[in-house]
């Protein structure tokens, strides 16, 4: 599934979210291979993709299959951001990962210039931030919330 609107803000982005992630679980537990640990989704996720800015003043949301098979683009795994954060929490539930967060990031509460995935791996915070060259790595904002990806009550 692919969702081109308007930009409206922050809430409206993050239910849309919600739903193209939920899109792409069936997806991935059927076209996926199992991954053992979030970095091995990362990898396998990362060879896949290129990033790919929006559509001009167009929010684009595309789910997993729709971001690696019917890509907008016209480039498999042709996206943004928001893009990799769906697709890299797909892959996360469905390989049975959870404590999945999704980080909102920059410069004020106000303004969140960007958007990835963190995890709470055996107590520890692993960043799956997909715009990065590799896992674990992150950049710093003088802002950043983590929104708790509470997928087990969606159903």
């Amino acid at each position: 599934m692919e969702l081109r609107k308007p930009y409206k803000d922050i809430n409206d982005t993050l239910r849309h979210i919600k739903i193209q992630i939920q899109d792409g679980i069936p997806y991935a537990k059927k076209k996926i291979p199992e991954l053992n640990t979030p970095e091995k989704c990362f990898w396998w996720l990362k060879r896949r993709i290129t990033y790919k800015n929006d559509p001009p003043n167009i929010e684009l949301l595309q789910s997993l299959p729709t971001l690696i098979e019917k890509n907008f683009h016209g480039v498999s795994g042709g996206g943004d951001c928001d893009c990799f954060t769906i697709a890299i929490c797909s892959i996360l539930i469905a390989n049975g990962f959870d404590n999945i967060k999704i980080c909102l990031v920059g410069r004020k509460k106000t303004m969140p210039v960007h958007i990835y995935v963190c995890i709470y791996d055996r107590g520890e915070r692993k960043v799956m931030d997909l715009t990065n060259p590799s896992p674990l790595k992150e950049r710093i904002y003088p802002y950043i919330q983590e929104i708790p990806l509470n997928w087990k009550k969606w159903n």
